[in-house]
């Protein structure tokens, strides 16, 4: 499917956050996406993301969640010190509030039908878990390899601690070889849904690592990242219809 992309800014309260934006060239409406970055963030690998999800047929909105750090606040893969002192500079209380701007300016869009997905890798599975529980707006939502789902970080709750408020199903993609997040979180995750009684799907892959859905990692796993893809997509196609 043919697509159009371009970077904008969306108002968040007083402030324009930047964001990449993609969509099928015509037709519509579409269901919509918030794409969301890594603790890298919004690097091309974010964006290509968003626009091979566009050429799936949803409209998908990228946003920089580290807008307001001035100077370099996109790093590289090698650069892990560096991405984590950037993903320190975020507030979950703002994060929350951004992301529901997102969803507000995708509702604003003629091609956007109302029906929201959330997906977002590393980080941004965290945030995308955390996102579908506090905002009833979000239909669905993909969270990959997302670490500290279940364990309180600095002033920060951890979003399991929501999860009583979760409406949206979740399928949540995991590496079994992933040492930033241990075996015992996913199983802690996978029961405490399943406690709250919620749609949540848990996919772990005993074989793969961190990172295994970018083929600019050394963790990239061609065969996983496929099988994971298609069933995101196709996720999202049932529950955004």
């Amino acid at each position: 499917m043919e697509i159009v992309r371009q970077e904008i800014e969306i108002p968040t309260g007083q402030e324009r956050m930047s964001c990449h934006i993609a969509r099928p060239a015509s037709g519509g409406p579409y269901p919509a996406l918030v794409v969301v970055m890594e603790v890298f963030g919004l690097n091309d690998n974010i964006r290509k993301l968003a626009d091979r999800f566009a050429g799936e047929g949803f409209v998908t909105l990228a946003p920089h969640l580290y807008f307001r750090v001035p100077g370099k606040n996109v790093v590289g893969y090698s650069e892990m010190p560096e991405a984590f002192k950037l993903a320190a500079s975020l507030n979950d209380d703002q994060v929350v509030a951004d992301m529901g701007a997102c969803i507000d300016y995708l509702k604003t869009q003629k091609d956007v039908k109302p029906k929201f997905g959330v997906v977002g890798f590393c980080m941004g599975g965290r945030i995308t878990f955390l996102t579908a529980c506090r905002n009833s707006a979000v239909d669905a939502a993909v969270p990959f390899y997302g670490g500290g789902m279940v364990t309180a970080q600095a002033g920060r709750k951890a979003p399991i601690e929501y999860v009583n408020q979760l409406r949206a199903p979740v399928l949540a993609f995991f590496g079994g070889k992933d040492a930033f997040i241990p075996a015992a979180d996913v199983e802690k995750f996978r029961s405490e849904t399943q406690r709250a009684a919620k749609a949540v799907e848990v996919v772990l892959y005993p074989d793969a690592d961190h990172g295994f859905m970018c083929d600019e990692r050394p963790s990239f796993h061609p065969t996983h990242s496929k099988q994971a893809w298609g069933r995101a997509v196709e996720f999202f196609k049932h529950n955004l219809g």
